[in-house]
């Protein structure tokens, strides 16, 4: 009983120790982030026909705050990774931690796919849809506030969303997720990413329209990199079984 009792607390205390070095790693990034503030600003400002407005000081403080903080994220996602992976690495078998290992990168590299998907390819055509809409019967002004916050909702989410791929590759190659379980919860997936699609676009069909479609085909895309490796994954556990009956 003892035995146990310790061998939790060091759990926790490992779980512990990843914790802090992702959120050390985390702040650091975030200061990187906020030295740059101002370059970041101009780039995401450089094709906007009109100069964003604050209403208050608060403002100014949201922007550098909310522009920091995706610097921190993305760098953060590689860091967590590893931690999570150090922290597991002891319950996998060395096969497993190799496998499970090349799958850090992906998920940075999907993250950042994923941001560029919702910046250059939805943000843009729902910015542009909303503002044709108003056609001449408003004026088009933007707060600083309001206009990040709606490129946040139309990048993170994507970039979050974009990680899928890997997870579930990553599940599958531990033999805890396969294709079957991902077809048979199809309708429910696709209900749970509309509502996802629903929420963070605005209320209009086209923009809706236009994030539920990746969505789902991000999940068929997922579901078929699944029957990929989880017949690689037979393959193994057949060659293995036969070496062994051989022995």
């Amino acid at each position: 009983m003892e035995d146990k009792e310790l061998n939790v607390v060091d759990h926790l205390d490992e779980l512990r120790k990843r914790i802090i070095i992702s959120a050390i790693a985390f702040v650091a990034f975030f200061f990187v982030g906020f030295a740059y503030v101002e370059d970041i600003y101009k780039w995401f400002v450089r094709d906007l026909d009109v100069k964003l407005i604050v209403l208050g000081p608060s403002d100014i403080v949201w922007i550098y705050f909310t522009l920091a903080s995706l610097i921190a994220i993305a760098g953060t996602i590689p860091v967590l990774a590893t931690q999570i992976w150090l922290f597991v690495k002891p319950a996998l078998k060395p096969v497993e931690r190799k496998i499970s290992l090349s799958y850090i990168p992906a998920l940075f590299l999907l993250f950042i796919a994923g941001l560029a998907f919702g910046y250059f390819v939805i943000f843009p055509n729902v910015l542009s849809f909303l503002v044709e809409l108003g056609g001449d019967m408003l004026v088009t002004n933007f707060t600083a506030e309001k206009y990040f916050r709606f490129v946040m909702n139309m990048t993170l989410p994507f970039g979050v969303l974009f990680e899928l791929p890997a997870v579930v590759m990553f599940l599958t190659s531990l033999g805890i997720l396969n294709p079957y379980v991902l077809t048979k919860i199809r309708k429910y997936a696709y209900f749970i990413l509309i509502i996802i699609a629903i929420v963070i676009t605005p209320p209009d069909p086209v923009s809706d329209f236009l994030v539920i479609i990746p969505l789902l085909l991000l999940y068929e895309i997922s579901v078929n990199l699944s029957k990929f490796v989880y017949k690689k994954r037979l393959k193994k556990l057949e060659l293995e079984e036969a070496e062994m009956a051989s022995e």
